[in-house]
């Protein structure tokens, strides 16, 4: 069985898209859309935007999820899915990739979620740290024992969690899991508390935002990032979106899952290579590719 990915923040680089720009009319129109529907020039910036261009928050979400989106419709009809998933973001390329929402409002939304963000991480200054060589249930123990806020944000894969929260609660979680025998605790050039408490104000008005947007039954399940489960009701769909800019993104649970449930393939749909490299840590014999365009 086949999985498709794709992936998050993070991926994003100069020159994203415009392979599929050059080859495809769809890929054109798509981008001309999207334009219309932000109100500036994306494309603009993905194909020629310096790093720091592309690195704010209201153009790396939607970037990275035109990509996506954009590549799972060139597919045509090779793309054929028995399952999907989306690391964060990414969730929202799944659920267009798999019918259960549209391009347009799938990029509205996306759109919206990247400037609430943005808002709440203007709020309270915050940030995210990467703990390497813990088991879980350690690191997520000495989070619950800081005082503040401090939080396990992104299961990315045994071993590899980041950790969310208030500034003085993160650098304090650091120390005491160094000591606990962390290969590394290492401090997140981010903008903000990612996957924590901290995005309220952003869970509440994408809520709104999400609760006003049609969703459709979609082709294949979706494996959900706050419950790593296996899910085809556009209402627990929906209700899960809105859980997932405050809850941990389970993506370890995602990918065991997934391999439980069948999965035998893995494609990334969308720029890097990073969700390829997180399932060859949990099964090194797996068949992973990124999704390319055949002439």
């Amino acid at each position: 069985m086949k999985a498709y990915v794709f992936p998050g923040q993070g991926a994003q680089f100069t020159g994203m898209g415009k392979d599929l720009y050059e080859h495809s009319d769809l890929a054109k129109s798509m981008f001309q859309k999207a334009n219309e529907i932000l109100g500036f020039d994306i494309q603009k910036i993905m194909f020629e935007g310096s790093e720091e261009e592309l690195k704010q928050t209201k153009v790396t979400q939607p970037a990275i999820f035109l990509h996506s989106t954009i590549l799972a419709a060139c597919l045509g009809e090779s793309f054929q899915p028995a399952m999907v998933a989306g690391h964060s973001l990414g969730e929202f390329s799944a659920l267009v990739a798999n019918k259960a929402l549209s391009f347009e409002d799938g990029l509205r939304l996306v759109s919206q979620r990247a400037l609430a963000m943005q808002k709440a991480c203007e709020m309270q200054p915050s940030t995210m740290a990467a703990i390497l060589g813990l088991e879980d249930d350690v690191v997520e123990k000495i989070c619950s024992e800081i005082e503040g806020i401090v939080v396990p944000a992104n299961y990315n894969c045994p071993g590899q969690l980041v950790i969310s929260g208030s500034i003085p609660a993160v650098e304090a979680a650091c120390v005491m899991l160094t000591e606990a025998g962390a290969k590394r605790a290492m401090m997140l050039q981010v903008g903000g508390a990612f996957h924590s408490p901290l995005m309220e104000p952003a869970r509440e008005e994408l809520a709104a935002a999400i609760e006003a947007t049609h969703f459709s039954q979609p082709t294949c399940p979706v494996y959900q990032n706050v419950n790593a489960k296996a899910v085809s009701d556009p209402a627990e769909i929906k209700q899960n979106l809105v859980l997932q800019l405050t809850g941990a993104v389970k993506w370890t649970q995602i990918m065991n899952n997934m391999l439980s449930d069948g999965c035998d393939e893995v494609v990334e749909v969308g720029p890097g290579k990073v969700l390829q490299g997180l399932f060859k840590k949990v099964n090194r014999e797996l068949t992973t590719s990124s999704a390319t365009i055949v002439e």
